[in-house]
């Protein structure tokens, strides 16, 4: 239990960090979040968990192509937020946009040969 909520802590702090950043210096905490930490905090949390070099490979492996339908969502909010839609209904239709390229992806990878 020590263990999760150490995981939890190093997290959040790391998500809380972003914010504060983000506050004075839109550009630096924009940079800060776009860095792989939770993918790599993720993959040595697992790797603790799991020494298994071929479930590693397929985590890393899978967590690139999950990458790509997240990143329209980065380039959509901004523009309904620029033609005036509120945050919170911009927000939510990047995360609906996102969700749908998820779904597509898991749906269109494996046909291709990807192991998501």
């Amino acid at each position: 239990m020590a263990y999760l909520l150490l995981k939890a802590l190093i997290s959040g702090i790391i998500v809380a960090i972003v914010s504060e950043i983000s506050k004075r210096y839109p550009g630096a905490g924009a940079l800060v979040a776009s860095l792989p930490l939770v993918s790599v905090l993720g993959m040595i949390w697992l790797w603790r968990d799991k020494p298994d070099v071929q479930n590693m490979a397929e985590h890393s492996s899978a967590t690139f192509w999950y990458v790509l339908p997240s990143l329209p969502m980065f380039l959509f909010i901004p523009a309904l937020l620029k033609q005036g839609w509120p945050f919170w209904l911009a927000l939510s239709a990047g995360c609906i946009l996102t969700v749908a390229l998820y779904l597509l992806m898991s749906w269109i990878g494996p046909r291709f040969g990807l192991r998501l």
